[in-house]
């Protein structure tokens, strides 16, 4: 049996409304936290996709903006003596983004912060990785 199209349409932006909200209540919630720590939201993005070395590009992607975008974010934590340039090791063009160890710290609290009341915390491990999976496949099957 097909959904009539208005049906489809409703239940879509019902559910785009609440893709909407909970990504609004999430990034309130980082603002809210990158505050306490004297921090930006973008460079709170920055310092939590810091999982290890990584390029510009790489940071750039995983932050969803342009790399330029992510340089200047960048430049002001590199001024702040949170993030490091270093040379690539096998990429001689690259630069490798590294976090000093202030940048570590800030970077470990700054995980614990958001942790505490996440819009997210109301879901199991397990709801959350079937959310997860869900928007991964919508976002893959575009």
């Amino acid at each position: 049996m097909t959904t009539p199209p208005e049906s489809q349409a409703v239940a879509e932006r019902e559910l785009c409304g609440l893709v909407n909200g909970l990504a609004q209540q999430i990034a309130n919630h980082v603002r809210e936290r990158a505050v306490t720590l004297g921090l930006t939201s973008a460079q709170a993005t920055a310092l939590r996709e810091m999982t290890g070395p990584m390029t510009m590009r790489e940071l750039a992607e995983r932050m969803s903006c342009e790399p330029s975008n992510a340089t200047f974010v960048v430049d002001k934590l590199e001024k702040q003596g949170l993030i490091e340039r270093r040379a690539h090791p096998t990429d001689r063009r690259a630069k490798q983004l590294v976090l000093t160890a202030a940048g570590s710290t800030l970077r470990e609290r700054l995980l614990e912060l958001l942790a505490r009341e996440s819009p997210l915390a109301g879901l199991s491990t397990q709801q959350q990785r079937a959310l997860q999976d869900l928007l991964e496949q919508a976002i893959i099957h575009r």
